[in-house]
């Protein structure tokens, strides 16, 4: 497979020309990438109008991916979920209201999108969680939700796989959105590589219209690399409106270094990369065995996640401290669990250290306490409350005030109280779970 965007850097690099152009480093290496970071120059195509090397590439990413059309964004999967938002809305039909049925467990780029956007989001709620970050929704619960509005939602929206590692039934949920004439959204940023194991449970392949993959959170790929995915079921004019969605929330001055790293990982994608992930979804799940065996309890997660549920003597902070001490550090921790995010660039050594370092225990465990609902009732949209003046308050004096910006403990970035929400009890009980200490709300 061509890495088209790599080699015109490359061949740039080795001309030796004479960089009257941004950047202002000119080539010259003050930490060391420089000599790759360049501007649109003659040759180097546009990313939100490609007709040369990033068209190419982000062609060879579709077809890895078995997508109609792929985009790439330099700013994370942040990005995509605005234009995939945007792309609900603008692609309705029937004069749909700006309406989004979303699971709660969404990342606060959510929540500015619906400020910018204007949409209005019933709310999907589990029926128990024992996390902020999990939302686990039935395909019943969601043709309830669905019958009961007065017209099809412009999408529905889930998260595919939670920082937990909990992930959602995309084939029941998208079945459920066909049949009731909307499509699924997904942000999938952290399973990427669920496309590549032996059975794919990538949401494209599970039935989910358009999605999002962070490439930098599972693969090889720099700090915000993303791809924005739309399904081979959904009309052309989707594809042929996305550039236009992506440049709508996307910087003008695009990171090539971040596009070399997305046209790279499509050549290690293509080179044997399924087997070597297979070795590591095999690698963590007998890490995952020997831990129960050693007394630690782990939480059900996607093939590359180590979710370790904190025993009654500590805290998940206290186990990523225990980590720390031997060299280890993980992807999160809270008061109830200590996420570690592994892929095939993790040697087997890796794992052994990870074990060492947790060590064989006695540990009891206390049956998992189930957390208030994020839930409130809704006084002003979250547009309305984005742009209205605000204060900061101490979390502790919020009751009664309305939300202003999302509350959000991040990562993993997913809301408490929502803007334009009533701030209630249940609020202020997660509040002081995860340590939110300062909450800003309408003046």
């Amino acid at each position: 497979m061509r890495t088209p965007i790599a080699d015109f850097i490359r061949r740039y690099e080795k001309s030796g020309a004479v960089r009257f152009h941004m950047p202002g480093h000119k080539g010259k290496s003050f930490i060391g990438c420089e000599p790759s970071d360049i501007t649109e120059i003659e040759g180097a195509d546009f990313l939100y109008n490609p007709g040369g090397i990033i068209a190419e590439s982000e062609a060879n990413a579709a077809q890895l991916f078995g997508a109609q059309k792929t985009c790439y964004s330099t700013e994370g999967s942040s990005q995509c979920i605005r234009a995939m938002l945007y792309l609900a809305l603008t692609e309705k039909h029937d004069n749909r209201p700006p309406v989004v049925v979303a699971a709660r467990n969404v990342h606060k780029a959510y929540i500015y999108a619906a400020a910018m956007l204007d949409i209005e989001t019933e709310w999907l709620f589990p029926k128990e969680t024992n996390s902020l970050c999990s939302c686990e929704i039935s395909a019943g619960q969601l043709e309830t939700k669905l019958e009961s509005l007065s017209a099809p939602p412009a999408a529905v929206y889930v998260t595919g796989v939670d920082y937990l590692g909990g992930m959602a039934d995309i084939a029941s949920l998208a079945e459920v959105c066909h049949r009731h004439d909307t499509i699924l959204i997904v942000d999938n940023a952290h399973g990427a590589y669920l496309h590549f194991l032996p059975e794919s449970l990538h949401p494209l392949d599970m039935g989910a219209d358009i999605c999002c993959d962070s490439a930098h959170k599972t693969f090889p790929v720099l700090t915000g690399g993303a791809y924005l995915h739309i399904s081979k079921r959904l009309p052309e004019s989707y594809c042929e409106n996305a550039k236009a969605a992506m440049e709508l929330f996307g910087s003008t001055s695009p990171s090539y270094l971040i596009m070399e790293s997305l046209d790279l990982c499509n050549l290690y994608l293509s080179q044997g990369y399924s087997d070597r992930l297979k070795r590591c979804a095999e690698q963590t799940e007998s890490v995952r065995q020997r831990l129960k065996e050693n007394g630690w309890e782990t939480e059900k997660s996607d093939p590359l996640r180590l979710t370790v549920r904190a025993p009654r003597s500590m805290t998940g902070y206290d186990i990523a401290g225990l980590l720390r001490k031997s060299g280890i550090e993980c992807e999160y921790a809270d008061r109830a669990f200590t996420v570690l995010m592994a892929t095939p660039e993790n040697s087997p050594s890796d794992f052994e250290r990870l074990l060492s370092a947790l060590g064989v225990n006695r540990l009891e465990y206390d049956e998992p306490a189930a957390l208030p609902s994020a839930g409130a009732e809704r006084a002003i949209s979250v547009r309305e409350a984005f742009f209205r003046p605000k204060e900061t308050v101490s979390a502790d004096s919020a009751l009664g005030r309305i939300c202003a910006a999302p509350a959000v403990s991040c990562p993993p970035a997913v809301p408490i109280a929502v803007s334009g929400e009533i701030i209630g009890e249940e609020a202020l009980s997660l509040f002081r779970y995860y340590g939110i200490e300062k909450v800003d709300v309408v003046k």
